[in-house]
């Protein structure tokens, strides 16, 4: 049973990505309307604690927002946790239990990708309550089948995609687009399968450059008119040269093709929510404030098997999802005549 007056607080943390005002608007109008908390939102993610810098949110506050990109509590990457070069000492931790403390919360959600949780998972050690919510345009937080972000940024990715098929076919080029994605390939495997991409490199498939233009120069002899190469900027290459120009640099100079590149960036991680993940989001959001309320701390929310579920932190923090190379969607891709680099 729920229990009335809890005092939470809540905050993003790590990169912007679309659905961070709709998980706030999910956690906040659950908890104010619905069990009575109070809800006190801090600014700049985890520097928000450690600075006491906060704000109280009422139904009115969290009303509106679920349509907006960013975030209305603003975020920063602040690693309370991690001693900068030079420190010897490092108070933060004390100064974000002092905040705790004094204003007397029950709980904080922290919404994030992979740092936010490990950093959630460290707090709940130190023994605060916490809840995580995770978010992140990559997918690539451990123990969740999908996280809110991710669906826009393909979204993105595909429209993009989309766009250059025309140029490529009226200039007879093979187009590269770069997409976001360090160590896991979820944007470029989805967005390039979404879009009609021919090859598809992602991090965690060992590529050869040399079957990546021999793949082209194949497509051309065949009569195929031009290429789309979607590639993830993680993907193995030189230092001080983007994944996109490198591919470009190599196809030009090893089979005699034109080819252009497109590098998403931040693009990819602004704007207006796509419906999907406004309601996953929000889905996130209200049952964070549910597991609050029955006292089920130091968990995250997640989705598995297409249900939501509490995830311990222990159990998250510092690991990563990445793509398995025996992913239906790649297997599939095989099938339909799309090249991975590799064979």
């Amino acid at each position: 049973m729920s229990k009335k007056g809890k005092k939470i607080g809540i905050l993003t943390a790590g990169g912007d990505c679309p659905g961070l005002n709709a998980a706030i608007r999910g956690v906040g109008k659950t908890a104010i309307v619905k069990h009575g908390m109070e809800v006190y939102g801090f600014t700049a993610g985890y520097s928000g604690l450690i600075n006491k810098e906060y704000f109280k949110l009422d139904e009115p506050k969290v009303s509106g927002i679920i349509t907006l990109g960013g975030t209305i509590l603003g975020t920063s990457r602040e690693k309370p946790y991690k001693l900068e070069k030079g420190e010897e000492f490092n108070d933060k931790p004390d100064l974000i239990r002092q905040t705790y403390e004094e204003l007397d919360l029950d709980c904080v959600v922290c919404i994030g990708g992979n740092g936010t949780m490990k950093t959630a998972s460290m707090m709940a050690k130190e023994g605060l309550n916490v809840i995580g919510i995770p978010k992140t345009i990559d997918n690539d937080v451990y123990g969740t089948d999908v996280t809110f972000g991710f669906d826009s940024a393909v979204g993105i990715a595909t429209e993009a995609i989309d766009r250059l098929h025309s140029t490529a076919n009226s200039h007879q080029r093979a187009m590269v687009i770069e997409v976001m994605g360090h160590h896991a390939g979820w944007i470029a495997l989805y967005a390039g399968m979404a879009g009609g991409g021919d090859i598809i490199l992602i991090p965690e498939i060992d590529y050869h450059i040399g079957k990546v233009c021999k793949t082209i120069e194949e497509r051309f002899a065949k009569g195929k008119p031009y290429s789309i190469v979607v590639v993830a900027e993680g993907i193995d290459k030189p230092k001080k040269i983007s994944a996109a120009r490198y591919v470009v640099e190599n196809i030009q100079t090893y089979t005699g093709i034109e080819a252009r590149e497109t590098r998403l960036g931040y693009i990819q991680r602004g704007g207006t929510p796509s419906p999907m993940d406004r309601i996953l989001a929000t889905q996130y959001g209200a049952f964070a404030t549910e597991l609050i309320a029955d006292g089920a701390y130091n968990n995250m929310v997640a989705v598995r098997n297409n249900e939501l579920a509490a995830v311990p932190l222990d159990e998250v923090g510092g690991k990563l999802r990445l793509v398995d190379p025996s992913d239906p969607l790649i297997l599939k891709g095989r099938n339909l005549g799309v090249s991975f680099g590799d064979e």
